[in-house]
């Protein structure tokens, strides 16, 4: 079996060879921007990971992981533009960099893209990937649009909230994994295992990201911490908030959360403040529990070697030990 790092330079050297360095300049330039930057490539890591784990090549996989890869770095590019980031990964978001429009054209290319290197995988079992990829890549938009509409909601509770990331995140951390099992011919039992698994694992980790934006360390973290609360995203912090405080606390988070306006850094503090008092990191680091303890016990019911499995188990407990 190939290690973690063995595998992260296949994804690497992959993506170097793609043919981003053309003209226009313009198009080609912000997609190779993105992609240099690194970032964590789990998703891909899950694809190769998951492949090996049933017993497969991760290089017949390679394609696959790729297309992946690219597919999430397009969402970021458009993500980035509706939430107004100005940092991705210690970056410069492309529409900052460039502009809106930039960020839009390049995003397109980027899933036209995808979709190319995808098409280079195993041709007998293309259709089902790409059933399956779509799939995906409309559940993701679902997600996205939920996600905007939620901040204009009032009634956003936090069962919603759990069906938007499962969709928005979570989904296509799933698909990685399930792509990736059937490219090694994994059995339908066991490749819906495996995606439920990076189901729970998803959402975990999407409350993990919840909980960084508002206490993680903004060096290592990679983005702005307290960008949520800046522009109301009514997050699983909020949403307990909401639940735990008296009426006192409620109104004062609701009037915080009602205004665009008010200095971005002095809303932040105050919000901040609220979910100290109301001991919110705890809570949602309870509900994250639940949710990894979910998958862990989704990946025991496969029935393959406990050596393969931890490959798997550590790089999840890495994903959710990220810096707080």
């Amino acid at each position: 079996m190939y290690s973690i790092e063995q595998l992260q330079q296949k994804i690497s050297s992959s993506l170097k060879e793609l043919p981003l360095y053309g003209e226009p300049s313009g198009l080609y330039k912000p997609i190779s921007y993105t992609l240099e930057q690194g970032g964590k490539r789990i998703r891909p890591l899950f694809v190769l990971i998951s492949n090996q784990l049933f017993g497969g090549d991760p290089d017949e996989a390679l394609p696959a992981a790729t297309a992946i890869e690219i597919f999430h770095n397009f969402t970021l590019l458009h993500d980035d533009i509706i939430d107004k980031a100005p940092l991705r990964r210690g970056f410069e978001t492309v529409y900052q960099k460039w502009n809106t429009n930039v960020a839009i054209l390049s995003g397109d290319t980027m899933f036209a893209i995808a979709y190319g290197e995808l098409s280079k995988s195993k041709p007998t079992l293309l259709p089902q990937l790409m059933k399956v990829f779509t799939q995906t890549a409309i559940e993701v938009c679902e997600g996205q649009q939920y996600d905007i509409e939620f901040e204009e909601r009032k009634d956003v509770n936090l069962e919603d909230y759990i069906t938007m990331i499962r969709l928005k995140t979570a989904v296509l951390l799933a698909a990685s994994l399930k792509i990736g099992a059937m490219v090694a011919d994994a059995s339908l039992p066991d490749a819906d295992k495996i995606y439920h698994f990076g189901i729970n694992l998803g959402i975990a980790f999407q409350l993990q990201d919840d909980l960084l934006d508002a206490f993680g360390n903004q060096a290592v973290f990679g983005k702005q911490t307290g960008g949520d609360i800046a522009t109301n995203k009514k997050t699983v912090l909020y949403l307990k908030a909401l639940e735990l405080a008296d009426d006192n606390t409620l109104l004062q988070l609701k009037e915080l959360y009602s205004t665009t306006n008010a200095a971005s850094d002095v809303k932040v503090k105050k919000v901040l403040d609220i979910y100290e008092k109301l001991n919110v990191r705890k809570v949602t680091e309870a509900i994250i529990g639940q949710y990894y303890e979910t998958a862990m016990t989704t990946l025991q019911l496969i029935d393959i070697p406990e050596e393969r499995k931890s490959v798997l188990r550590n790089l999840a407990n890495a994903m959710l030990k990220r810096d707080h």
